[in-house]
C-alpha cells in the first residue's frame, strides 16, 4: 500500500445495512457496518420506512467507527462514494444526502456509483485488478444477474438476469415456508449442511429446457422452484407427514446453484473469458462457492470469489469501486446528484 493512492470513504445504504468502508487504493482500512436485519426479522422482509430511520440514526455513529478503526480523520480522505442505486428510494436518499453533506463540508470531490458494479469492484480489494474480460454473476435478494465486464470504470453489459424472483429472494420465501428464521440465505445453507441430502428429491431447474435457452439462455427464473418447494412441503404436511427440512434445504439450494454455476459458466464459454468473478449475498453460500469452484476448475476457467463478508452489502465495495474511478480519472459526480432506485447496471458513475 502507498500513500500516494488515493484514500475513499464510501457509504452503502440500498437496503437494510448501513455500511461505511474506507479503502486507501485496493486496500481496505475499514468497514464499519450497522445492520437493522433484527428490525425487519418479525415482518419477514424489509421495511422501507424502518430502513430508512435505521439509516438515520446509525449514519453518523458509522462513519465515526469507520474512520477510528482506519485511524483517519474525515479530513483525510480525497473522495466520497456513495450508493446512488438500485435500491430503495428512502434508505438511498439518506446515504446520498449524507455523502454530499461530507463532501460539500470537506470539499472533497463526490462520485455516486451503482450498487450492483460495487458487488463486482469489491473483489479488488482481496484479489487486485479485475481482469481485462470476465463475467460477473452478481447473485443477491434483489438481483440475480450475469454482466460481462471488460472496465468496471467505464461500464459494463448486461448478458442476462431474472425474470421474476432473484436467487436471494426464493432462499428467503423458501425458508418462511420451512419455518427457518429471515434472512433466508445463511439458514437454508445451515440446515442443508447439518445431514441434509441434496438427492434426496430433484427439484425443478427454471430456463435450462433447449426451447427455454433459446430465449432467455443467459436469464434466470426461481419463481417456479420456489412454488414447487412450497407444494411439496404443503403435499408433506397434509399427509400428516414429518418434513424433512434439512433435506428439502439441501434440494433446494442444489437446484439454485446448478442453475447459476452452469449458466455462468456458459457465459464464460461464450464470450471466451477466462475468469468468472461471484458476487452478492448468495455468492457467501457454502455451497455455491464449491460448485462453482469444482465446475470452473473443470472447464479451465478460474473463479474469483470476495470473503463472505464483502459478498453481503458494505461500505467497503463502494469506496472499492470509488477507488478504481479515482483512479481511472474519472469526472467526479455533480452535488446534485440524485438517488436512482432504478438506475440501470450499464451506468457505473452518476454524473
Amino acid at each position: 500500500m502507498s500513500d500516494n493512492e488515493p484514500l475513499i470513504l464510501g457509504i452503502e445504504t440500498s437496503c437494510d445495512e448501513t455500511g461505511v468502508g474506507i479503502v486507501r487504493g485496493q486496500t481496505l482500512l475499514a468497514d464499519a457496518i450497522a445492520s437493522s436485519v433484527e428490525e425487519h426479522a418479525r415482518f419477514g422482509g424489509v421495511v422501507p420506512e424502518v430502513a430508512s430511520r435505521a439509516h438515520l440514526e446509525a449514519m453518523v455513529p458509522t462513519i465515526r467507527r469507520a474512520c477510528e478503526t482506519a485511524g483517519i480523520k474525515p479530513t483525510d480522505v480525497d473522495a466520497i462514494a456513495v450508493t446512488s442505486g438500485p435500491g430503495l428510494a428512502g434508505a438511498l436518499l439518506v446515504g446520498v444526502a449524507a455523502a454530499k453533506g461530507l463532501a460539500l463540508s470537506l470539499e472533497k470531490p463526490l462520485y455516486g456509483v451503482n450498487h450492483l458494479a460495487a458487488h463486482v469492484a469489491v473483489d479488488t480489494l482481496e484479489h487486485g485488478d479485475i481482469p481485462k474480460g470476465a463475467i460477473a454473476m452478481l447473485v443477491s435478494g434483489g438481483h440475480s444477474s450475469l454482466l460481462a465486464v471488460e472496465d468496471i470504470t467505464v461500464g459494463v453489459e448486461p448478458m442476462g438476469s431474472t425474470i421474476d424472483d432473484a436467487a436471494g429472494e426464493a432462499f428467503d420465501k423458501v425458508a418462511r415456508v420451512l419455518g427457518l428464521p429471515f434472512p433466508g440465505g445463511p439458514y437454508v445453507d445451515k440446515a442443508a449442511r447439518d445431514g441434509g441430502d441434496a438427492l434426496y428429491v430433484r427439484f425443478p431447474r427454471g430456463l435450462t429446457s433447449q426451447k427455454d435457452l433459446e430465449r432467455h439462455r443467459f436469464d434466470f427464473s426461481f419463481s417456479g422452484l420456489k412454488t414447487a418447494v412450497a407444494r411439496w412441503v404443503e403435499a408433506k404436511r397434509r399427509d400428516g407427514e414429518e418434513v424433512p427440512i434439512n433435506h428439502v434445504a439441501a434440494a433446494f439450494q442444489e437446484a439454485v446453484c446448478d442453475v447459476l454455476t452452469r449458466k455462468a459458466i456458459d457465459a464464460c464459454k461464450d464470450r471466451g473469458y477466462e475468469h468468472l468473478l461471484i458476487g452478492g449475498g448468495v455468492a457467501a453460500n457454502s455451497r455455491l462457492r464449491a460448485m462453482a469452484e469444482e465446475r470452473c476448475a473443470a472447464a479451465g476457467i478460474a473463479v474469483r470469489v470476495p470473503r463472505p463478508g464483502l459478498c453481503t452489502d458494505n461500505g467497503a465495495m463502494v469506496a472499492a469501486l470509488g477507488s478504481e474511478l479515482v483512479r481511472a480519472g474519472k469526472e467526479p459526480s455533480p452535488l446534485g446528484l440524485p438517488a436512482d432506485s432504478s438506475m440501470p447496471i450499464t451506468t457505473v458513475l452518476n454524473s
